[in-house]
């Protein structure tokens, strides 16, 4: 009995942890939060600090908050790389699931080569061996990860990852919670499907 208890204890802290965490079926027709501050792009670019996937000089600027230990921010993370030839992803690093999330999103955002860094956290955690080691001068980019998670907060976002852009051809913001496969984050945010 006692043994049933403490499995049901845990598996219930593990659903709780990915409460957050979510995977999208369909992109929503987009527009500002409901709860929370206005979503403001502007606010977003002046306050938030991440790093770059695509083309830094892209007129398209896609904002995703993630967190380092999310799953489905590491599945959007893969679907936002054949679109990165037309918008540069900006990746901000936020701290929602656990303790290890904001040591590594700093990690990330204090690495020479982000992207590189990106890529090897993201198939150590599909190994299960939980990312990439956490760096050893990491306390000002950990207080930039905590400012970046305010700002989600003040929005009113409750799930990462989280998308936030304009869309390229109607130019209409667009803010997508959860993660989605390449065509439908192509198609949410305005780009040309890529090619098979």
């Amino acid at each position: 009995m006692k043994q049933t208890l403490s499995y049901a204890a845990c598996a219930l802290a593990a659903s709780l942890l990915l409460v957050a965490c979510k995977d999208a079926p369909a992109p929503p027709s987009g527009g500002a939060k409901v709860a929370g501050a206005p979503v403001s792009i502007s606010a977003i670019e002046a306050e938030v600090s991440g790093f770059t996937l695509g083309s830094s000089i892209s007129a398209r600027t896609v904002y995703v908050f993630f967190d380092a230990q999310c799953p489905h921010c590491a599945a959007l993370w893969g679907a936002a790389k054949p679109l990165r030839s037309q918008a540069k992803f900006i990746w901000v690093p936020v701290a929602v699931m656990n303790k290890t999330s904001e040591m590594q999103g700093a990690t990330l955002l204090g690495s020479k080569n982000p992207v590189a860094s990106m890529d090897e956290h993201e198939a150590s955690l599909s190994a299960g061996k939980g990312g990439i080691a956490v760096g050893t001068d990491i306390e000002a980019n950990r207080e930039v990860v905590r400012k970046n998670t305010a700002v989600m907060n003040r929005f009113g976002f409750a799930s990462i990852p989280t998308i936030v852009a304009q869309h390229a051809q109607t130019g209409a913001m667009v803010t997508q919670e959860g993660s989605l496969p390449t065509p439908l984050l192509a198609k949410l945010l305005g780009l040309a499907p890529p090619s098979n």
